[in-house]
């Protein structure tokens, strides 16, 4: 089978290598997909940098989802059955003709569904459920700002805090994502590039603060967003986008110091805190937990409650492209890459 490998941490276009590799064995919990589709995330940007801890060493198969259809099954997998058209989370190893997953992040989809919409969900609307339901619990009237809100899970984040009939604030980098997230319904859209958002946030609250901050930007952006959280105030950050925007060992070092020092006490006295998530930490150790979120969104999509929103498609063979759409932080919901 033809495997796209990351060869070594540089810009795109020199990054990867297309290769030819024996199609995977699977364990008796696995399932094996011949796949279709597979969806980037700014994990993938962050990991094609060498700046993501958990990714394995080059040469490293990436991937964390896929759509297509199951080839073999193991024998205690009873969810799903060979030939079935699936949604599954990977564990590394998607970007690939042909991928594992474990059982509990596999799920059947229709096959009228598009391949964008059916890798947004596996990863990005699954993270956002989790953020948002699981650890966040938001709740009707919760005054909520997503940051990143045009991107793949802040779509996400914007469609499920609406639903629960949220306040809901976003920031994005332009004058189009403005426009998009005026479309989706966010009731206040802030340019992070033309305004401060704490400034933004204050003025349009007047008194009061957030009650849940959803962060993938990470470091000074964490801190600020601190400072805006009412009592019984959460913010999640589950990502350090803002590490990309510089080289330097020591501007990395910076953008680390710039999250602040907290401790306990100080959460415990405003009655407040900070919660991160690791979404590939969480398949490692209750994949269980992991299934029943995706469970979730792929019902919340066949009742229309969702609909993700498919920014770019691209061929194998513009993986460097699909990348570096993502990279420049022009894109507006998900990237699907197809075989």
């Amino acid at each position: 089978m033809k495997a796209v490998y990351l060869v070594k941490y540089s810009k795109a276009d020199t990054a990867f290598e297309i290769r030819e590799i024996e199609i995977p064995e699977i364990s008796n919990d696995q399932v094996l997909i011949k796949v279709e589709a597979f969806g980037i995330n700014f994990a993938d940007v962050m990991a094609r940098l060498g700046l993501y801890k958990g990714a394995p060493p080059l040469p490293a198969l990436l991937g964390y989802e896929v759509v297509g259809h199951i080839e073999k099954c193991g024998n205690n997998v009873q969810n799903v059955k060979v030939g079935d058209r699936v949604s599954a989370i990977t564990h590394f190893g998607g970007y690939a003709e042909f991928a594992v997953a474990q059982k509990e992040v596999v799920y059947g989809i229709p096959e009228t569904m598009s391949a964008g919409a059916a890798v947004a969900l596996a990863t990005q609307y699954t993270t956002a459920y989790f953020l948002s339901n699981e650890m966040a619990n938001i709740q009707e009237g919760d005054k909520v700002l997503i940051h990143a809100a045009a991107g793949g899970v802040g779509t996400a984040l914007v469609q499920l805090a609406l639903h629960k009939k949220c306040l809901v604030f976003g920031t994005c980098s332009s004058s189009d994502k403005m426009e998009y997230l005026r479309s989706c319904g966010v009731h206040h859209p802030i340019n992070y590039i033309k305004e401060d958002f704490t400034s933004q946030v204050r003025s349009i609250l007047e008194k009061g603060g957030l009650d849940v901050i959803f962060d993938p930007v990470g470091g000074l952006s964490v801190r600020k967003g601190y400072k805006l959280l009412a009592a019984g105030g959460r913010l999640l950050t589950y990502g350090v986008s803002s590490m990309n925007n510089t080289k330097s060992i020591f501007g990395k070092i910076r953008v680390l110091a710039q999250f602040g020092i907290y401790h306990p006490l100080q959460f415990l006295s405003n009655s407040k805190g900070i919660i991160g998530v690791n979404m590939l930490k969480m398949g490692e150790e209750n994949p269980v937990k992991v299934g029943r979120t995706m469970k979730a969104v792929i019902k919340l999509a066949e009742e229309g409650i969702i609909q993700p929103f498919i920014g770019g498609e691209f061929g194998v063979a513009q993986l460097a492209e699909a990348h570096e759409f993502l990279e420049s932080r022009k894109s507006i919901g998900k990237i699907v890459v197809k075989w």
